[in-house]
């Protein structure tokens, strides 16, 4: 059965799926924000989530524990993913609207001794209480209902971002853009202005213009495994592009960094674009 709760950003839902044993649906205002599989947290449902895994899964050895602060909670399922595929690694998760992050731990509890910390904080105001230089990987997945806050949008929100990264550690950014993809370009000259590495992961429709989607930024001062990242997800169910090197030069091509005097929300989806029933 559905549950339902006011929440800051509206009204959030847990559906339970069908075909799927103790598998749930959350979504915030009919957009989907995550899914988690209860039994099977190694079960990465959306698209730019398995992604998200796949860089998770390239960021150090196989099965290392890994630092991981991630900005913006919703079910916490990549970070379940996180405690399931490398055990012992520590984990903040950084959520702004407690009467989710309460909807969420009633129903759909964490296993015990995942080393997952939960606050309730703006992304941007925990960054200077979380420590310094001590993360392996930085994941900002922000949506205040389907748009990604303008404070999170910022070259100053990444530069205060990077300083909670390790020198060889990843930062890692989900977004939302459709054409003409202004927004995207600009994000990924933002993050270049503070990363001298950086690549982009979407699938061809969303990075030709044709559609609406998600589209993950991976940065470091490191060099990136991009041909280990191509591979798997030219073998995902749903195939992307990681666009590199040249390809993100032409791509960025015009873009200049993002300021916070003139930060901007992500664009309002098209209707129907991410909602469910």
């Amino acid at each position: 059965m559905p549950v339902g709760r006011g929440v800051g950003f509206g009204f959030a839902r847990l559906l339970p799926d069908v075909d799927r044993d103790r598998a749930w649906l959350l979504t915030v205002n009919g957009a989907p924000q995550s899914y988690v599989d209860l039994d099977d947290p190694e079960y990465l449902e959306f698209e730019y989530v398995r992604r998200l895994g796949h860089i998770v899964d390239t960021a150090a050895a196989s099965g290392a524990p890994l630092d991981v602060v991630h900005l913006g909670g919703g079910a916490c399922t990549l970070a379940r993913y996180v405690a399931a595929t490398r055990p012992g690694s520590r984990q903040d998760v950084v959520e702004a609207d407690k009467a989710l992050i309460e909807l969420v731990l009633e129903h759909l509890p964490l296993r015990a001794g995942t080393g997952i910390r939960i606050r309730a904080q703006d992304a941007r105001a925990a960054l200077a209480d979380l420590p310094r230089a001590g993360a392996d990987l930085v994941v900002a997945d922000v949506f205040g209902g389907a748009r990604v806050p303008a404070h999170l949008t910022s070259v100053q929100f990444v530069r205060e971002a990077a300083q909670l990264i390790k020198p060889d550690g990843l930062y890692a950014a989900n977004l939302a853009d459709g054409p003409p993809l202004a927004f995207a370009r600009a994000q990924v000259a933002t993050v270049r202005a503070v990363f001298p590495q950086v690549c982009l992961l979407a699938e061809a429709s969303v990075l030709r213009g044709r559609r609406f989607g998600n589209v993950v930024l991976l940065a470091s001062h490191r060099d990136l495994p991009v041909a280990e990242l191509v591979r798997r997800l030219a073998a995902d169910p749903f195939p992307a592009r990681v666009e590199h090197d040249d390809r993100i030069e032409v791509f960025a091509a015009g873009a200049e960094p993002v300021d916070d005097s003139f930060a901007a929300e992500s664009p309002e989806p098209p209707a129907g674009a991410f909602a469910v029933g």
